[in-house]
């Protein structure tokens, strides 16, 4: 595994744990990324994710139910959710320096990981769409 992935996986952990515990992000990752061996850069475009995503949340999962309005954002697996934001977050942000291929390579890559079998179509479809939409905007 790549330490962008690592970074990455570390990243959605934390973000999937934020949302059944009233912590600080910031504590959370900090535990997560301990368990990892990951350069100070990785660690910080870890932070940085987790930071984003928890900043923009409404606006990522307002994004989320635009792409995909039959599934409620309530009913799509926090696994599923929590890929999605982190790689909307990364497709959506002006300061990444990563190609949208990649953004949404390594989210599925995540979702084959971490979710059911059908998370990588899933995430997929709906970074797909999130991407139709911002190339007509």
């Amino acid at each position: 595994m790549t330490p962008r992935r690592k970074a990455r996986l570390a990243a959605v952990q934390a973000l999937f744990e934020l949302d059944f515990q009233h912590r600080a992000p910031e504590e959370v990752i900090e535990e997560r990324l301990a368990d990892v061996s990951l350069s100070p850069e990785n660690q910080d475009f870890a932070r940085r994710l987790v930071q984003g995503v928890v900043r923009h949340r409404q606006e990522i999962d307002d994004r989320i139910a635009a792409a995909a309005p039959q599934w409620p954002i309530e009913q799509i697996a926090h696994v599923d959710k929590n890929v999605l934001r982190l790689a909307i977050y990364e497709l959506m942000s002006e300061d990444s320096s990563v190609p949208a291929k990649v953004a949404i390579s390594e989210a599925v890559e995540l979702a084959r990981l971490l979710g059911s079998g059908t998370s990588p179509k899933f995430v997929n479809g709906v970074l797909g769409a999130v991407m139709a939409v911002k190339e007509v905007n």
